[in-house]
């Protein structure tokens, strides 16, 4: 489950929901309304209650933070009215979105794709199927790594004075790795 464990006391982590749809989307056409009611029920097959929704009309996701920065504060503040543990939005984030967002609500932000593949994850009984579970969300995680200088650095190798040697992996390729 994509929320923090609740510690066995029954209690469904919460999540607010945020969309960006197209302008010209009318509130009555049966699109509009599909896409956010999908992620409503990927939410509950989750485990996770939905506390709230925020639809943003705009005719592209903004490249910064998906939502427009008066959506993103509105966000913030529902979130932290709700005590939500997560923000689900309904397109694909750049790892650089999930940043920013995560920087201004202050809970974990994932996209559709994360939520399915956590979906696939719980409900995956076979071991071949575990493993091309696992494969799928190590692929889908591989560009969200982050960390600056030394925290992703690949270099270790050389002799040292503490008798480490050729083969000694910095950092960053010990989390690459992982």
């Amino acid at each position: 489950m994509l929320g923090p464990d609740t510690g066995g006391q029954g209690e469904r982590p919460t999540a607010v929901l945020v969309v960006v749809r197209d302008d010209g989307a009318a509130d009555s056409s049966p699109g509009s309304q599909t896409s956010l009611t999908e992620l409503r029920r990927l939410a509950a097959t989750d485990g996770l209650t939905v506390a709230d929704e925020v639809v943003q009309r705009r005719p592209n996701p903004d490249p910064a933070t998906y939502g427009g920065s008066g959506k993103v504060d509105e966000l913030a503040a529902l979130a932290e009215s709700a005590h939500a543990d997560l923000v689900i939005a309904d397109g694909e984030l750049t790892p650089g979105q999930v940043r920013n967002l995560e920087e201004r609500v202050g809970v974990r932000v994932v996209d559709r794709t994360a939520l399915i593949l956590d979906i696939f994850a719980e409900h995956a009984r076979s071991s071949e199927g575990r493993v091309q579970v696992e494969l799928a969300q190590i692929a889908y995680r591989l560009p969200r790594l982050r960390g600056r200088g030394r925290t992703m650095s690949r270099v270790g190798g050389g002799r040292t004075a503490g008798g480490a040697g050729m083969g000694v992996r910095g950092p960053g390729e010990m989390r690459l790795a992982t």
